[in-house]
């Protein structure tokens, strides 16, 4: 018999681990719940608390082409059924582009975009009728950016792709679901705002990473397209739908 499964990249922190948690108090027909991130000690101590479902940990750096040929090897010696997929892993540098270093760029898109697509298409022949995936995008995807343009627009993408994907895979009852938080208390502010010191009013809305997590597995059961997490974040998504993207930079960059 194959194991039912959910498969979580960037574990090891942040939405990540949040959603471990949450997955394994919520979702009791699962065998294991397979960790990925490339930090292990991190993912051991997960493992520690995670009680009444076995976790694998898989060591992974999702910026390293190795992975996934590891990752893939591994679906295709265990031969799951993936109930849950979450794609967590991501980054963000705050700061003009002119300005960053090519290496955060390209990184960012490597990371949020190139890995986040390559993980779905490894995991997407075991999924099963009635899985979940969810795809941890952001509210920065709803418009650009300016001090956060590649993030946001890598974002974007992520937003598109889920609700595309989502279409796709309707005939087989796979729901998709893009996760649009925004700004939730996770160690990714530490890393984004190295820099420069985040704006006043996202630190007025940061979201606790619990709640946008559980009210994501609430959105993917009442079978919606995008998660989005507070009232300011969904005034926000409104605003951004009825104004021209150019508007909305050049209050942004205000």
């Amino acid at each position: 018999m194959r194991n039912n499964i959910a498969l979580v990249t960037g574990a090891s922190s942040g939405m990540g681990k949040e959603f471990v948690r949450e997955i394994a108090k919520k979702y009791k027909g699962l065998d294991e719940i397979w960790v990925v991130a490339r930090r292990k000690d991190r993912l051991r101590e997960l493992k520690k608390e995670i009680i009444g479902t076995r976790v694998r940990i898989l060591p992974l750096d999702l910026m390293e082409e190795k992975s996934f040929e590891r990752l893939k090897k591994a679906l295709e010696k265990e031969q799951p059924d993936v109930r849950i997929l979450v794609n967590a892993s991501g980054y963000g540098i705050s700061g003009s582009f002119e300005f960053g270093t090519q290496e955060d760029a390209s990184g960012m898109v490597r990371l949020n975009c190139e890995a986040l697509t390559r993980v779905t298409y490894l995991v997407l022949p075991y999924l099963r009728r009635g899985s979940f995936i969810y795809q941890i995008a952001s509210s920065a995807g709803f418009a650009p950016q300016p001090g956060f343009a590649v993030y946001a627009a890598t974002k974007a993408y992520v937003k598109s792709f889920s609700i595309a994907l989502r279409q796709e895979l309707a005939w087989r009852e796979i729901k998709v679901i893009a996760v649009c938080p925004g700004p939730v208390k996770t160690e990714f502010f530490d890393r984004a705002y190295e820099q420069e010191e985040m704006k006043f009013y996202k630190r007025f809305v940061m979201a606790n990473p619990k709640k946008v997590v559980r009210k994501a597995i609430r959105d993917a059961r009442r079978n919606k397209a995008v998660s989005v997490y507070g009232v300011t974040m969904k005034i926000t998504r409104m605003i951004c739908k009825l104004l021209p993207g150019k508007w909305i930079a050049k209050i942004m960059d205000k």
